[in-house]
């Protein structure tokens, strides 16, 4: 089975595109409000999100007739217990901002119940701001019974508001909810070291080779199997005085220059291990006396697998700016986070869900760890930008499939006498590291599509304005007005993308644009680009993109194991 990327709304791919009890591992991180993970989102050169990015998420999750619509999906649907769970939230919230977020994610974890395996796993991430009412959803969807634990993964160190007048605790958790849809369910053990404090306190012995251990009790409280027997001991003397297993009887050869001072055997004693392991101990210098001989077993610490994982998760910590790691996506969850959940709920070969895949974090630790996989997400951008990620990290490693996006100039046509600002918002993101204009909102037309960030100097940066046209009647004066929107917004340079190939008269017009002069060299100001050049690999003439927007994903190996990561 080929892993596949999905472009659409994640509701409408589950039931077109995904089985029933398919799936064995579902993660996912919901947008709410002004978290906006639902899309990606760029930063300005300056560091700060703009006012139309913010604008463009701001009725994401507003009481809208898609709201409504999902929310009588789950009154009319066959699931009674989540239809009367949602009308009870909606009597007591109204209809607001969290009821049409709760609204729109009750129908999709209804989705998700069905197409998760009988032994499959859901983890649902989310802040303290939604998970009270998360919880008492997923317990509608499936059963309260199949609730298993509830993870708080500490995201940052601290949070200090006070020159704002906050009082409040500050806020450096995330919650993660886990749900089986079975009684039983696949898991494997997964362990984290040790805390320091803790070894030096139970781990404090060194052998003769260094190694750290701790003493272990021998001595059983009750019969069972062969493990009543006499134990012997020696007291032995040289450089110093020691008591040693009795093991004449194995004819081992004795240390030159030790002399026997005394025999103890310990008898009438239940051991928790036979004779014959006892000798095996012994001979592997396993076993450590007391001061009156009595064996003890010792524990070595580097034998030992760590701690096994418990519902809070400190060890873990959130990707800092400049790092391999940080691709530029805000809300950016470290691939250390989503290795520990797909290792612990999941085999390799095993098929991992991600239905808001946004930077592909899930896609990319399940890629790592041999699972197979099925990402979704609602922007080209997002889409575009796992692809790259896969390709960076594992290179021709990564095989899978793009469904819902145009991969040829007949897909192109389609998608755009389908759904014209689809079009747009896909046209725009075969420009590397371009942005929607607004986020994609829809609203007046402005003459701008898109944008990208471009720098020019070591600390001047610039702007390239979109413009993408998708119809047939694409003429001279197009690229003229877009030439003055370029003008008007101060912009170095003007990308016009075309799906129909430009007339001579088109390209005239862009070469009336004229030239930017840059240190990096001589760039036309209007450049036309069509759509088919795009998708066989063309690329604008430019300075330099902007670091600010996404980086490459560092080189990463297919088919590890947790244990081989670095956490």
């Amino acid at each position: 089975m080929t892993d596949k990327l999905y472009y659409g709304d994640n509701l409408r791919v589950l039931r077109e595109h995904v089985a029933a009890d398919s799936i064995d591992l579902v993660y996912l991180d919901p947008p709410f409000n002004s978290n906006a993970t639902y899309n990606v989102l760029f930063k300005a050169p300056d560091g700060h999100q703009s006012q139309s990015q913010i604008e463009a998420f701001d009725d994401t999750w507003h009481w809208t007739d898609s709201a409504e619509d999902a929310y009588w999906q789950v009154l009319r649907g066959s699931h009674s217990d989540v239809a009367k769970m949602l009308e009870a939230m909606r009597g007591f919230l109204g209809e607001n901002d969290m009821m049409a977020y709760l609204a729109m994610m009750a129908i999709r974890l209804i989705e998700l119940h069905r197409v998760l395996k009988p032994t499959g796993s859901l983890y649902l991430h989310c802040d303290p701001t939604a998970s009270h009412y998360l919880k008492i959803l997923l317990d509608a969807v499936f059963g309260k019974d199949k609730f298993r634990s509830e993870v708080v993964w500490k995201r940052s160190s601290a949070h200090s508001d006070a020159k704002q007048g906050r009082k409040l605790h500050g806020h450096i958790h995330d919650v993660i909810l886990f749900y089986t849809k079975g009684k039983e369910w696949f898991w494997n053990d997964v362990f984290t070291p040790y805390d320091e404090a803790y070894i030096e306190r139970d781990y404090s012995l060194l052998d003769e080779n260094g190694r750290r251990f701790r003493r272990g009790d021998l001595t059983a409280a009750k019969p069972g199997g062969d493990v009543q027997y006499d134990w012997r001991v020696k007291k032995r003397s040289g450089a110093k005085e020691r008591w040693v297993a009795d093991l004449e009887q194995e004819h081992l050869s004795p240390v030159p220059g030790w002399d026997y001072l005394a025999v103890r055997p310990y008898s009438g004693r239940y051991w928790a291990y036979s004779k014959a392991n006892m000798r095996t101990f012994a001979q592997e210098g396993r076993l450590r006396h007391t001061f009156d001989g009595m064996p003890e077993y010792k524990r070595f610490l580097d034998e030992m697998p760590g701690v096994p994982l418990q519902d809070l998760w400190t060890d873990i910590h959130p990707i800092i700016a400049g790092t391999d790691e940080r691709l530029g996506y805000p809300t950016q969850k470290p691939v250390a986070l989503l290795e520990r959940i797909i290792s612990a709920s999941s085999n390799p070969g095993d098929l991992v869900l991600d239905p808001f895949c946004g930077c592909g974090t899930t896609i990319h630790a399940a890629q790592k760890l041999g699972r197979r996989w099925i990402g979704i997400d609602v922007t080209p951008l997002a889409i575009r930008l796992i692809q790259n990620r896969l390709r960076d990290a594992f290179g021709k490693a990564a095989k899978f499939e793009i469904i819902g996006l145009p991969q040829d100039h007949d897909g192109a046509q389609a998608l755009f006498d389908q759904d014209p600002h689809a079009f747009q918002l896909w046209a725009v993101s075969l420009i590397p590291d371009a942005q929607n204009w607004k986020g994609g909102k829809k609203g007046a037309d402005t003459g701008v599509d898109g944008q990208v960030y471009l720098r020019t100097g070591k600390s001047e940066s610039h702007r390239a304005m979109i413009s993408v046209k998708g119809g047939k009647n694409v003429g001279v004066a197009m690229v003229r007005d877009f030439a003055h929107v370029v003008d008007r917004e101060m912009a170095l340079l003007g990308l016009f993308l075309t799906l129909t190939p430009p007339t001579r008269d088109m390209e005239t017009e862009a070469v009336k644009a004229g030239y930017v002069e840059t240190d990096q060299g001589r760039f036309r100001k209007l450049q036309i680009l069509t759509i088919d050049e795009l998708l066989n690999g063309k690329r604008p003439e430019m300075p330099f993109i902007d670091s600010t927007a996404f980086k490459r994903a560092r080189r990463e190996d297919s088919g590890g194991t947790q244990g081989e990561m670095e956490l």
